[in-house]
């Protein structure tokens, strides 16, 4: 069985260069992978799912504050932000593979009411690890999660925005 490791591997980087290429794994986040280089990092973390881990225990371990801080820096799933053209280049990529750059009219504006709705009851975006879904898939995780209480969605945001990190990481492994 091949490991695979992350390019440059993580274990060998000082802090800056850590946060250089590794900040951007959480969105406008890069105080988690800062957290995450003082914990130490060894050749455990030079793999997508060793580092993924430490990462997600930095920001599981934070205060509600600064996670709400990382959900609300995160856009809404086929938002103005994405028909803008103004996502990161991760989010771009994660919201066309699920389809979302291929929503009617009719979706567009059923996303827009869901976005305005979740927003309302929970102060923060809706988010989730759109890869493997559909635009389906997803409109109805929105209207499903929309019936939890805010600290059950604050927590299962996290686990998204966990997700999220762990496939982001995968996609820089070495070729």
């Amino acid at each position: 069985m091949t490991i695979s490791l992350l390019t440059p591997r993580p274990s060998q980087l000082d802090l800056a260069s850590f946060v250089t290429h590794y900040g951007d794994i959480y969105e406008h986040s890069p105080w988690i992978a800062e957290e995450a280089w003082y914990q130490g990092l060894t050749e455990t973390q030079d793999t997508p799912d060793g580092l993924a881990d430490i990462m997600a225990g930095v920001l599981t371990a934070a205060s509600a504050e600064r996670q709400l801080a990382v959900i609300r820096a995160h856009p809404d799933l086929a938002g103005k932000a994405a028909v803008a053209g103004a996502l990161t280049d991760d989010s771009t990529r994660e919201q066309a593979g699920a389809g979302l750059d291929q929503c009617t009219p009719e979706e567009l504006a059923r996303f827009e009411r869901l976005n305005e709705a979740y927003k309302a009851r929970f102060d923060f975006p809706f988010v989730m690890a759109v890869k493997g879904n559909d635009r389906h898939k997803i409109l109805a995780a929105f209207e499903s999660r929309l019936g939890n209480s805010p600290d059950e969605e604050r927590r299962t945001a996290i686990e998204q925005i966990n997700r999220i990190a762990r496939f982001r990481l995968e996609t820089r492994i070495q070729q």
